[in-house]
């Protein structure tokens, strides 16, 4: 049986309630504030319950709530306030404290037993919870340091370090032919197909933890054949036209190998999502040999691009309020950067067509 503490001055108000609960209860008895710390210090960890009394000889509720949550009590029992008076002020000031309920004088035996039942119920539910996320986060924590001593054995050694100059090569090959090309485009149309171009080398932590999730050993081998994306580039690029013409281009070059494309505009993601990728191997040359590395390719317009940027502060941040509503509206936002960006690309055609 879970104990309740009954808190009191006056012993008819005890005893009463002592009657409506020890059925179901083991019920403690304490006549002012300082008996009641006493009997917490006592029973903290087997106490489910407080009905508290406000107006008391030597320390009052208000003391005794704020000596609980002095202890760190507080947030572990729910505390019920046993009370003839009526004020908001005061029922507002105790809510404001930490306390859980009211049960007003007289009593009924009903409304007292329903509430300190639905009180120790969900103060279980809240201790069941918050234990649950305090151990999944030590469980995080633990994967996290796994994760660090993998990563840092990586880096310490050479073939590792020696690999992620090899893909940090791959990617000044691919941004300096898609530099050429947009020289090129320059020259001849007098217009460029990209913007700007954005590149990223995968940590060692990304690309430990990405290993452990497909049930890898964190081997160089397994970084070259079973990893596609150590190496990124992002291509952002004004009108949706230009991505294709550029794609069309860049991997009709005879060194390049196309070994995957996933057109995210023509079939957008489901949360709206819309980029060009391709996954290419390019040669580097190095002193002694020429060998090809993978790099995954993004193309976007400078909208999708914009509304990527959103998206991942939101899969990534936590605790977001109304976060369903917000994937809501980022998937009518998506459906809307569309419609403008070939409307933007309509306009820049008529414009192009007057100057013939």
């Amino acid at each position: 049986m879970q104990r309740i503490l009954v808190v009191d001055d006056a012993p008819v108000n005890r005893e009463l309630l002592k009657d409506m609960l020890e059925v179901d209860y083991i019920v403690e008895l304490a006549e002012n504030g300082e008996e009641a710390v006493s009997k917490l210090q006592v029973y903290q960890y087997e106490i489910a319950a407080i009905l508290l009394d406000l107006q008391m000889p030597k320390m009052d509720g208000f003391a005794v709530v704020e000596e609980m949550e002095r202890c760190g009590w507080l947030s572990n029992i729910p505390v019920l306030v046993i009370s003839g008076e009526q004020a908001t002020e005061t029922e507002n000031r105790c809510f404001e404290m930490g306390v859980s309920d009211f049960i007003h004088k007289p009593f009924d035996m009903t409304i007292v037993r329903n509430r300190i039942k639905n009180a120790v119920e969900l103060f279980n539910y809240k201790n069941k919870l918050e234990q649950q996320v305090e151990r999944q986060t030590q469980r995080l924590h633990r994967q996290y340091r796994i994760i660090q001593m993998q990563s840092e054995k990586l880096k310490e050694g050479r073939p590792f370090n020696d690999l992620m100059m090899q893909y940090q090569s791959a990617i000044m090959e691919v941004e300096t032919k898609l530099r050429i090309l947009n020289a090129e485009f320059s020259m001849q149309y007098n217009r460029n197909p990209f913007e700007s171009i954005k590149s990223r080398l995968k940590s060692p932590e990304s690309i430990y933890e990405k290993l452990t999730r497909k049930g890898l050993p964190a081997t160089v081998e397994n970084i070259k054949e079973k990893l596609a994306d150590v190496a990124g580039v992002r291509v952002i690029c004004s009108f949706p036209d230009d991505i294709y013409r550029l794609v069309e281009l860049f991997i009709r070059q005879d060194d390049i190998i196309l070994l995957k494309k996933k057109d995210y505009i023509k079939s957008p993601k489901s949360n709206g999502y819309r980029s060009l990728h391709i996954i290419i191997e390019i040669p580097i040359f190095l002193s002694s040999e020429k060998i090809y590395r993978k790099v995954e390719v993004q193309f976007r317009t400078i909208a999708m691009d914009f509304w990527a940027s959103l998206e991942h502060k939101l899969k990534y941040k936590k605790d977001v309020q109304n976060a369903e509503e917000i994937v809501k509206k980022l998937k009518a936002c998506a459906d809307s950067i569309e419609m403008l960006d070939y409307q933007m690309q309509e306009v820049r055609n008529e414009i192009d067509r007057a100057k013939e």
